[in-house]
């Protein structure tokens, strides 16, 4: 039986079974005070500035909050922040915080605990490493103001505390963020409208926001990561279910009430429903990821890497993770958002060529043919598994040996941050995707940045990459920006930093008695209401 074909017979078997088990549930899901969300994947862990996964930023915006937040059209607003005064020159900026922050265990938020979070946020954040390279001060004033001072200007200060890319300027108490940023933390209090239940948190099955009623929000009207975040929910409840069948049946069931993520295969289905509303989750979609490990063997060697960008076919990487809807996907020849205004497909001839040929030509050149290729897949992601069945056929045919390392994605995010040799637990590729509003600049994507042992997983190294980055940082308007950009994406493709696989959308699906569903980069649950 056809994937697609079995898909839906589970999913209609299941909603006659589900229909019979889940009576009592139903009254329990029309608690309108009660939000139930079928998160993206799995919530294994909950340090938003040690990982970058999305569905931990995600879990994130909901209980911590930033200083700025981006709005909906990327321009940085005040949030805990009342605002700042900057020096003429950009050199000395004065934060001022709002009256009445609280974290969750009821002690005032401080300066002290600001100064704290955005050091332990620089090391690990790319925009953060910048403010540090040109940091001279980082310090409190009093308890309600700090004071930032450069060594040299950086006009995209406040996009970088206020932006959605991971890992975002979260603000936790200051004993918390004195944590190793490269160890996770263990104590959850946040600054947010809703408060963490560690105590309800059951990795691989549920994790438990309840709403702070010591949160504040602000008086202008919520929008992304700004204005005021008002919320009508004492409790979200995430519910982890990995099976697509068994998501959408609980979504037409009643047993929960919002699905981040389903599957196009079920979304004809699940428009058939008269009790189910489906848009577009985020208009800026998503970028595709084959990420290369270049520490290693046989992709230390570009000419291996430029081996699989040459006989890619993006094509059949969209038509994997999305089916045959060009309302949800496109080629892409390009590392940014298209649409945006610095888009370029400035040296992508490599991803048009398709050639298996050419791909084994590359790959004897550099001697790595028959190598033993590890690829990490998190499976019970559909858009990390769809991409490594394609790839895995890929590398079959120019001739690498490929092992297919079926795991969940969980493993994955903690794996990848392993710099072993594959014989020592370590990887070779592994698959993510990258949120288009972290991708319309170079400014909010670890994944650009090549910066060797400082990089992002994979840990790329090219002066003349990260060269052409810095040149963007510095450009005075955005004719100097697209130059520097066409710069950037020529770079990145001749160093093959990794694999684009392609431009796509994705579905949200959501029971009708929810009002004030958006679009956004992240699920909003701001303004959400439950009749």
């Amino acid at each position: 039986m056809r994937r697609r074909t079995l898909l839906k017979t589970a999913a209609t078997g299941l909603l006659g079974s589900a229909s019979a088990l889940a009576a009592p549930s139903i009254a329990r899901a029309q608690d309108a005070r009660v939000l139930r969300f079928v998160p993206q994947a799995n919530l294994a862990n909950l340090d938003p500035i040690w990982t970058t996964l999305y569905v931990v930023r995600n879990a994130s915006v909901l209980f911590w909050d930033t200083l700025y937040g981006v709005d909906g059209t990327l321009v940085p607003q005040p949030q805990m922040c009342q605002g700042h005064d900057a020096s003429s020159d950009g050199l000395t900026w004065t934060f001022r915080l709002r009256p009445g922050l609280k974290f969750h265990d009821n002690t005032p938020v401080l300066a002290r605990d600001c100064v704290a979070s955005l050091e332990r946020w620089m090391v690990r954040d790319n925009m953060g490493q910048m403010i540090k390279a040109r940091l001279d001060e980082l310090a409190a004033a009093d308890d309600a103001t700090f004071r930032l001072r450069l060594k040299q200007p950086f006009p995209k200060l406040l996009y970088a505390l206020g932006k959605v890319g991971t890992p975002c300027a979260f603000i936790m108490p200051e004993r918390i963020a004195r944590t190793d940023p490269f160890k996770q933390i263990g104590e959850y209090v946040g600054s947010g409208p809703f408060r963490f239940r560690r105590d309800e948190w059951v990795p691989g099955s549920q994790a438990v926001f309840e709403r702070f009623d010591g949160y504040v929000p602000r008086d202008e009207k919520a929008d992304w990561l700004a204005g005021g975040k008002r919320v009508n929910f004492d409790r979200v409840e995430w519910k982890v279910i990995p099976d697509a069948a068994t998501a959408a049946a609980a979504l037409q069931t009643g047993e929960v009430d919002w699905w981040e993520t389903p599957i196009p295969d079920l979304v004809p289905m699940l428009r058939r429903s008269g009790d189910l509303r489906l848009d577009i989750a985020d208009p800026l979609g998503n970028i595709g990821d084959c990420r290369f490990n270049h520490l290693y063997p046989p992709f230390n060697d570009v000419r291996a890497r430029r081996a699989v960008l040459t006989a890619a076919n993006q094509a059949d990487y969209m038509q994997a993770l999305v089916g045959s809807d060009r309302a949800l996907w496109q080629e892409s020849a390009s590392f940014f958002t298209p649409g945006t205004p610095l888009y370029t497909e400035s040296g992508g001839e490599i991803l048009k060529t398709r050639s298996i040929d050419q791909a084994k030509k590359l790959l004897a050149e550099s001697g790595q043919q028959g190598a033993k290729v590890v690829m990490i897949v998190g499976t019970d992601v559909p858009i990390a598994k769809a991409q490594g069945d394609v790839t895995g056929d890929l590398l079959s045919k120019i001739g690498f040996n490929v092992d297919y390392v079926a795991t969940d994605w969980g493993t994955v995010g903690a794996r990848r941050a392993s710099k072993e040799p594959i014989d020592k637990g370590g990887w070779n590729i592994f698959f993510t995707w990258h949120a288009g509003v972290d991708c319309v600049n170079p400014g909010a994507q670890p994944a650009y940045y090549t910066t060797g042992d400082k990089a992002w997983f994979g840990w790329p190294n090219s002066k003349e990459v990260q060269g052409r980055i810095d040149a963007w940082f510095a450009a005075p308007d955005q004719a100097a920006e697209q130059a520097a950009v066409r710069e950037i994406n020529q770079a990145e493709m001749d160093f093959s930093t990794f694999l684009p696989t392609g431009f796509f959308k994705g579905y949200q699906a959501w029971r009708s008695n929810l009002s004030g569903v958006v679009k956004a980069p992240f699920p909003v649950v701001w303004d959400v209401k439950k009749t």
